[in-house]
């Protein structure tokens, strides 16, 4: 079996999160080298494999993790053929999870699978929770990994990444997620009569330009500035004779490492001084980086460029993934994948020659990580 027929196979299975539809237990059978071993919680299955190579006893050598997720989202309409049923056309592969990210996972344990020689251990992390809440996925193996003293070095998140080309940028970090919910209390009254009541949209009106867009940060080399962004504001009954006694209003910032949540909240509390408000701020995931020279990011970049001759841009920008879990577990991890553009969207897919370069890829950073 080879990559492309590999992916075929893992997109086969309908493992709507998060049911794995026995792709966990494929891919368990598929690396017979590998030991594994699973920690399930809350209906959500995780497994780790991983193999020793040579003499080497535990501890010795590098631990390079490979980690992704084998569940998707829900198809949804409007797709020309079966979400579940793969499809090739014009080179082109067409399924739910083409894209994000079973191609990811198929490169990855092909590789592991063909790989002879290691400097040390390689392990696979795959879960079925991470388009859900992921609060029982990843982050329940890198627990139970710590307490056995097994966490990785180095991992590779194989999350769909590239721009444009393939190769045109991996993932060294992820900016963090700050969810605000502002509700402002005035006193409701009769349009004609303005005098006689205290009107929350006029009070906000003139301090709107100070938190609309506004950057919390002036950004560095790996993150852009932090900015706040407005989601959603809302108030009144809908008719046009009564002014509002309250209105809410939510914003979201994706926070570098130079923002935290306090801060946002004295930057509202500055400017709705004399208000009568209250604020709710809730993170949903922290920010993190890999340095730049950092052995994976150094690793990876190289065997990239010997497969693609591209330099590759090291970013922080989208949203958040499981790579963040590794991060606040004090491991070096970095993300890189195939193009990333019709994800989560009909026609989801992802081009043969994209996988089977991302498999060699992955093949060539095993081949000379020492």
């Amino acid at each position: 079996m080879n990559v492309v027929d590999l992916l075929l196979k893992l997109l086969s299975s309908k493992s709507l999160t998060p049911d794995d539809d026995g792709s966990l237990q494929f891919i368990e059978e598929y690396l017979d080298g590998y030991e594994a071993f699973y920690v399930n919680k809350e209906g959500v299955k995780n497994l780790f494999l991983y193999k020793t190579f040579g003499d080497k006893k535990f501890g010795e050598g590098t631990h390079l993790c490979f980690a992704g997720h084998v569940d998707v989202v829900p198809a949804g309409d409007n797709w020309d053929t079966n979400p579940f049923v793969p499809v090739i056309k014009e080179g082109n592969i067409y399924a739910r999870g083409a894209q994000d990210m079973k191609s990811g996972v198929a490169a990855f344990v092909q590789a592991c699978k063909e790989v002879e020689d290691f400097n040390g251990r390689l392990s696979i992390l795959l879960t079925s929770d991470e388009e859900g809440e992921g609060k029982y996925g990843t982050v329940v193996m890198l627990e139970h990994l710590k307490s056995k003293g097994m966490l990785p070095d180095y991992c590779i998140v194989a999350e769909p990444t590239c721009e444009t080309k393939f190769g045109d940028a991996i993932k060294i970090g992820r900016r963090g997620s700050i969810n605000g919910y502002l509700s402002i209390q005035g006193k409701q009254g009769h349009a004609a009569y303005p005098e006689k009541a205290i009107n929350p949209v006029h009070q906000i009106a003139p301090i709107l330009n100070k938190i609309a867009g506004v950057n919390l940060d002036n950004g560095d080399d790996d993150f852009a500035p932090s900015q706040m962004v407005i989601t959603d504001i809302r108030g009144g009954m809908e008719v046009t004779n009564v002014t509002p006694g309250s209105l809410k209003l939510m914003f979201n910032v994706r926070n570098s490492t130079k923002t935290t949540q306090e801060e946002v909240r004295l930057h509202i509390d500055k400017n709705f001084k004399g208000l009568d408000y209250h604020l709710e701020l809730t993170q949903g995931s922290y920010p993190f980086v890999t340095t730049r020279d950092s052995k994976v990011v150094k690793e990876l970049t190289q065997s990239i460029a010997t497969v693609t001759g591209l330099t590759t841009k090291l970013s922080t920008a989208g949203g958040t993934s499981d790579a963040r879990f590794m991060g606040a577990f004090g491991i070096d991890v970095v993300e890189f994948g195939v193009i990333n553009d019709t994800i989560h969207a009909p026609n989801e897919r992802t081009s043969i020659v994209e996988v089977e370069k991302l498999c060699e890829v992955f093949k060539v950073l095993l081949q000379n990580f020492k």
